[in-house]
């Protein structure tokens, strides 16, 4: 099994906790059914800052953040800080050891040579883990993401973060003078043509500041860091495989996600948005989008697209991706391929590549 923050489901989280290795039907779960979970209903209003906050009546949900960095000699550098909630069961939640939330971590640091990454699990109901909306504050165990008493909701700045492994580390302020982006059709992000979705919400507009180590090495930093929010019960249709997931940060100041759900059948789902440079958001065509690997990377015994041609026909965007680090594979528990990149051609700019199912 092939996991990531859009494969974080059904009893696969079970497996570092109990002896039994519990997987549910399709891809890692995400696919079955959601029976006693609640639903995702196209035209519900996102609330803030309430949204920031867990919903555990959800099956799953995700706290995202990747960073594209430079150093003062101009080497580039990557960061993520991820936090996974799943639900093992459905129901009114339990107290204490009792609590049917499991909680998983993930941090990284990445160059063009090196690629570090740390895992963490934990079990909610003991405080181990969690989220607070506001003033907003996710963690597990030392690792943190939070904001001050004078956070503005809208924009969820500033904020602090910071993670660390044996062999890396890092603290980052991140600042945002743009509100926060509704991703899909007001937030309603439409995942298959049978009418699986998520709550989904960014913010792509965090300037990043401050210092990572890596083995004995500490490194000041600046750059631009992206955020997502996604919760849902059910976000794959059964019949899909994977996922290829693209933020750009476009030097011309505009932002695009874009994503491919890959189908058994060989079909894709493609589905993305456009952010101008007001911080306003509206979804692509899927008609108009086109991603196509280009180059290829071999991996743990798998043959991964690491490099990507990329077009939105009715945007004028036409770009070529390359990683960062083609090696930048995350071998935690449920593994995936996830690593900074660059792109060049009717524009240029930095983002992030994540990979699942391969």
């Amino acid at each position: 099994m092939h996991i990531s923050r859009r494969a974080f489901v059904g009893g696969s989280l079970i497996a570092p906790l109990a002896a039994s290795r519990a997987y549910t039907q399709g891809f890692a779960g995400l696919g079955s059914g959601s029976d006693g979970f609640a639903e995702v209903v196209a035209g519900t209003k996102l609330e803030f800052p309430s949204d920031h906050g867990p919903h555990p009546d959800y099956r799953i949900e995700w706290w995202y953040l990747t960073a594209n960095l430079t150093d003062a000699a101009g080497e580039e550098w990557g960061a993520q800080w991820t936090l996974f909630r799943q639900a093992m069961a459905p129901g009114v939640q339990q107290e204490g050891w009792a609590n049917q939330q499991i909680w998983m971590g993930h941090a990284a640091v990445t160059s063009a040579s090196v690629h570090c990454y740390a895992e963490k699990f934990a079990r909610g109901g003991v405080g181990q883990a969690g989220v607070e909306a506001m003033p907003f504050r996710a963690w597990i165990d030392s690792w943190q993401m939070g904001g001050r008493d004078d956070s503005n909701a809208r924009t969820i700045a500033p904020l602090t973060v910071s993670a660390s492994g044996d062999d890396f580390g890092y603290v980052l302020n991140l600042a945002a003078d743009h509100p926060l982006v509704l991703q899909g059709d007001g937030g309603y992000s439409k995942k298959s043509e049978q009418g699986q979705a998520s709550y989904y919400y960014s913010q792509p507009y965090f300037t990043a500041s401050g210092a990572i180590t890596v083995g004995d090495r500490q490194i000041a930093v600046t750059g631009r860091a992206w955020m997502d929010r996604e919760w849902s019960s059910q976000p794959l249709a059964s019949d899909q495989t994977g996922w290829d997931w693209f933020s750009l940060h476009l030097n011309s100041g505009e932002k695009v996600m874009l994503f491919r759900l890959r189908q058994k059948d060989g079909r894709n789902y493609f589905a993305g948005n456009w952010i101008d440079l007001s911080g306003r958001s509206e979804p692509l065509s899927a008609n108009a989008i086109a991603m196509i690997p280009t180059a290829f990377t071999d991996i743990d015994g798998r043959k991964l697209p690491t490099s990507w041609s990329i077009s939105i026909a009715d945007r004028g965007l036409k770009i070529d991706s390359t990683p960062l680090n083609a090696k930048s594979w995350m071998g935690t528990r449920f593994a995936y391929w996830e690593g900074p990149i660059s792109f060049k051609g009717s524009h240029g700019g930095v983002g992030y590549l994540e990979m699942t199912g391969y």
